[in-house]
């Protein structure tokens, strides 16, 4: 058998797709590397136990050992929780004919979860044939400079059954992207928030939007730039992009909120990226339009994804409780102060802005939310700030200071 596998089986693997295919360049000068007989008929006993007659346990198989990698790569990369992209894949509502992008695709989770998504919420998307090859050539698009992150998505798509999604080797911030501008009706991301940025090599036109070294400030750019009119976003910032005071981080918000259509904001809780990293995010969700429309925009300040946040990151429910969707009902009494990720596609414990309208004051606005939406006004030529927070536990004092940091806010004047 180790004879089979190694001179014959992992090389057909290598050739899956057609020689023409992103996934057989990918897997062009892949090893096997077991290194004896006995450890891989052990690795066939164990998987003889797992039932792969489902598409999607072979799927889920590799998805947990991916969930197994618990450190961080060189440049900033790290694996967002699934069920977080569920959460966001949700949220936009792929259609069949969205055109989907991920310029940090890492193992391609996002682009993966849409598959899905629309697998289970159109199933008859593979009965017709302009769908299917779409589905299959054209829908998913996903970058990545590192080479093996860029193997993995591959494989990652192929078990997840997508025939020859567009994953390919491409430094989003450096190349010029001037083929792909306003290319994609759908961006699904989580960039890196650290790592290496080579100014120099920078894409030109994307320091002509913001002139920055920071690389979430250049994606959240490269991301509307990627936009057709009328697409939408949903991507994971760290809290600098929301609260920096710096002149490109005021830019930008100004570009979001006057040039395009800010649709939501959410707040996520400190340890949802642990054990990787325990940098406070949050998931921006826009429109691009190109003239403006910000009226109204969704905060939601989530507390608990139903896992633990220290770096065990331990299931808190049963697994038919845990998701944005789950199969289970919650209530406040058999999941208390853990239900938020649910409640939020609920559209429980919300606030909603009017950013047009006059108001109340600024103290009376940010009160603590009730259990059901409602729209809160500011005035037009006050100093606003984002109500996401908890406002009945922080004192005035630091209220006041807060708010001194978002004088970009979204006065029209």
């Amino acid at each position: 058998m180790f004879t089979i596998v190694s001179e014959h089986v992992f090389p057909f693997l290598r050739t899956l797709g057609g020689d023409d295919s992103t996934y057989a360049k990918h897997m062009e000068g892949a090893r096997f590397t077991i290194p004896t007989p006995a450890l891989l008929s052990r690795v066939v006993d164990l998987l003889d136990d797992v039932p792969m007659e489902d598409r999607d346990t072979k799927g889920d198989l590799y998805e947990y050992m991916l969930s197994k990698i618990a450190t961080a790569g060189q440049n900033g990369q790290f694996r967002t929780p699934r069920h977080i992209i569920r959460l966001m894949v949700e949220l936009t509502s792929p259609q069949p004919t969205d055109i989907i992008c991920d310029p940090a695709c890492g193992t391609a989770g996002f682009l993966m979860c849409a598959g899905e998504y629309l697998r289970e919420h159109y199933p008859n998307i593979l009965h017709d044939e302009k769908l299917k090859q779409h589905f299959h050539q054209n829908m998913f698009h996903g970058f990545d400079f590192d080479h093996i992150m860029l193997r993995i998505g591959s494989m990652n798509m192929l078990l997840h059954g997508v025939e020859n999604p567009d994953i390919r080797y491409r430094d989003s911030l450096a190349q010029d992207y001037s083929s792909d501008e306003e290319a994609y009706t759908l961006v699904l991301a989580n960039p890196p928030f650290a790592g290496s940025l080579d100014y120099e090599s920078t894409s030109k036109e994307l320091l002509k939007v913001v002139k920055t070294k920071k690389t979430e400030l250049l994606f959240v750019a490269l991301f509307m730039r990627l936009l057709k009119p009328g697409g939408r976003a949903a991507v994971i910032v760290p809290d600098g992009v929301l609260f920096g005071s710096s002149k490109a981080h005021k830019e930008l918000r100004r570009m979001l909120v006057e040039e395009q259509k800010l649709d939501a904001v959410v707040s996520l809780p400190g340890g949802v990226f642990k054990p990787y990293a325990g940098v406070s995010t949050a998931i921006l969700l826009f429109t691009k339009t190109n003239s403006g429309g910000t009226d109204h925009v969704w905060f939601y300040d989530m507390q608990a994804d139903g896992w633990s946040l220290d770096d065990k990151r331990s299931p808190l429910l049963s697994e038919d409780k845990l998701g944005p969707v789950p199969s289970t009902g919650l209530t406040k009494t058999n999941t208390p102060k853990i239900t938020f990720l649910t409640s939020l596609l609920a559209g429980r414990s919300a606030i909603t802005v009017n950013l047009n309208a006059p108001g109340p004051s600024r103290a009376s606005a940010c009160q603590k939310p009730t259990s059901q939406p409602r729209v809160t006004t500011f005035p037009s030529t006050a100093t606003r700030k984002l109500c996401m927070k908890k406002w009945n536990t922080e004192p005035r004092k630091r209220y006041l200071k807060a708010s001194q940091s978002w004088k970009w806010r979204f006065s029209r004047g």
